[in-house]
């Protein structure tokens, strides 16, 4: 297997620095690669992965900080970020060195889910046994965007920033602070402010940009009338295309249309930031095959779970396994493609929240369900499924769709080797909130476990021996007569034998109830005095019930 490296804070200062970062104490040359991005959680504190960069957003204080700095020293974090300014005292500086713990200052007006975002990408570390191409020369992480910008910025003099067909930045080169206000808008919020496309998209720039395929020089905006404000500068803009398709766009900061020799760089620098794209696209790709085929080997507890485990970064503890899925209740069904896309982008956003929750986590599509692996930090069975369940509900109240996302929480597993079990549970779960046997869109095999049973009886009858017997002959006389029999014999076992109960559930009197009870046993020949009579005809119906419900969706 052929691992690219993660990132080190050298490397993310680099990237990320004079705009978006700045050191306010420690070392900025620490060795050794990131290990993660986590956010600080005062009131719940995560579990930190090795070398691991700590977001503290609401952090302010210098002492806060400071005592925060001393705590992740403890756990061997790299990295604190907190918001700019931030002025640090004796105390602090101290507590950098002791702990080794550098402090960064993040810019004001930056967001912190944008900053979040570029530190995954520049820290994640890809790894593909099908690559063979990898270690390739010219070869770089789908995360050297930055280092490619950086390139194309120095060919060109000029700072240079690559965005999306949506206008999302993806990567910015260096020399960014003293351009004009859209720049800065743009890399704080790492989307080109709407004001800016809204008057490119009236003059009809992103047409002349998509149609060409030379470098498009872009007018200066006009003059503010405010004279305190830097007046926008001029760009220079290249489509960035794999075939016929526009994958996003390079914009150079200039004060003049691009000469001869600039001109050719930047078109030959767009080829590229193409093939970085699509491998950045095709990365993506085999991370999550690879992904979900050891998350498949891992939920079968058998002989390659234990390796299928460790390359998941995952330990041999307490584990939840959970399914979700969507539904498309619509009366017009949606497109097979469409179901595929929002499954894919529900499946990345409950591998988001998992990860959030815990840094080990993972969630992967195999066929139409997602499959979350969340560890957890208590061996107490009903605790540890209250909270998956809960961290479930969290997720669906919050996500987006307009299907209708379910999830099945399975058992805990004590260990690595009970994941088929909790997997089979969390299945189970799912497939009784499929049916539409349940209320809710979270279950615990717990909640649903009758019915997860009735279900699996089911699929053990043969369709054509349900009814049978007494309830056959019962059913067959309903046809004819449309006596409502079933229905009273439904309503007196439902009622465990309580006319009065039943009878008002049906809505007629108890002594017109009896009469069709006594009716609907003469006709079934079926005694019920006796119990297992009692139950055949109980188990038929609830089967019954479940089928007529399946041939109806």
């Amino acid at each position: 297997m052929t691992s690219l490296p993660r990132a080190s804070l050298g490397r993310v200062l680099e990237e990320l620095g004079t705009t978006l970062l700045g050191v306010v104490c420690g070392s900025d040359d620490r060795a050794g690669d990131i290990g993660g991005v986590v956010i600080h959680d005062p009131l719940d504190a995560p579990e930190l992965p090795e070398n691991a960069l700590v977001l503290g957003v609401g952090l302010h204080d210098p002492a806060d900080i400071a005592r925060v700095v001393t705590e992740l020293g403890r756990s061997h974090a790299t990295a604190l970020v907190v918001r700019a300014p931030v002025e640090p005292d004796e105390e602090l500086r101290a507590a950098a060195r002791t702990s080794g713990v550098t402090v960064l200052s993040f810019a004001r007006g930056a967001s912190w889910t944008h900053l979040a975002g570029m530190l995954r990408t520049l820290t994640a570390a890809h790894a593909d046994p099908y690559d063979t191409d990898a270690s390739a020369p010219g070869r770089t992480g789908s995360g050297d965007l930055f280092a490619v910008a950086n390139a194309v910025a120095a060919l060109l003099n000029a700072p240079v920033t690559i965005e999306d067909r949506n206008s999302r930045l993806l990567a910015f080169s260096g020399r960014q602070e003293d351009v004009d206000p859209s720049r800065v808008q743009t890399i704080l919020g790492r989307q080109v402010p709407e004001h800016y496309t809204r008057i490119l998209e009236e003059r009809g720039v992103f047409q002349e940009i998509y149609r060409s395929d030379r470098p498009v020089f872009v007018a200066a905006l006009p003059d503010p009338d405010d004279d305190t404000v830097q007046p926008e500068l001029p760009r220079a803009a290249i489509a960035v295309r794999a075939g016929d398709e526009i994958l996003g766009t390079i914009w150079v900061v200039v004060h003049e249309p691009l000469g001869k020799e600039r001109d050719e760089a930047l078109y030959e620098a767009s080829k590229l930031v193409a093939m970085h794209m699509v491998w950045q696209r095709a990365d993506a790709d085999r991370e999550r095959r690879l992904r979900a085929e050891l998350v498949a080997t891992a939920l079968e507890s058998g002989p390659g779970s234990p390796e299928a485990i460790r390359r998941l970064g995952l330990k041999n503890e307490p584990m939840a396994v959970l399914a979700l899925t969507v539904v498309d209740t619509s009366p017009q069904h949606r497109l097979p493609a469409r179901l595929a896309t929002e499954r894919k982008r529900i499946t990345d956003a409950f591998a988001m929240h998992l990860s959030a929750v815990h840094p080990r986590a993972t969630a992967v599509l195999i066929g139409d369900i997602a499959y979350g692996i969340l560890p957890l930090l208590t061996q107490n069975r009903q605790d540890a499924e209250e909270r998956a369940a809960t961290i479930a509900t969290e997720f669906l109240a919050r996500v987006g769709s307009r299907l209708r996302p379910l999830i099945g929480v399975g058992p805990l597993a004590a260990d690595s080797s009970a994941l088929a079990r909790s997997r089979s549970g969390a299945e189970r779960a799912l497939r009784v909130l499929r049916s539409g046997n349940a209320a809710q869109q979270v279950a615990r095999l717990d909640d649903v476990h009758v019915e997860a049973l009735l279900l699996e009886l089911a699929d053990l009858v043969p369709r054509g021996d349900i009814p049978s017997g007494a309830v056959a002959r019962i059913v067959a006389y309903d046809a004819t007569h449309q006596a409502n029999l079933v229905d009273t014999l439904r309503s007196w076992l439902d009622a465990f034998g309580d006319v009065a109960v039943a009878a008002a559930a049906m809505f007629v009197h108890p002594n017109t109830f009896r009469y069709r009870l006594r009716r609907a046993a003469e006709v079934g020949r079926i005694d019920l005095a006796d119990p297992d009579a009692r139950l055949s005809a109980m188990l038929q119906l609830r089967l019954m019930a479940l089928r007529d419900a399946a041939d109806a969706d």
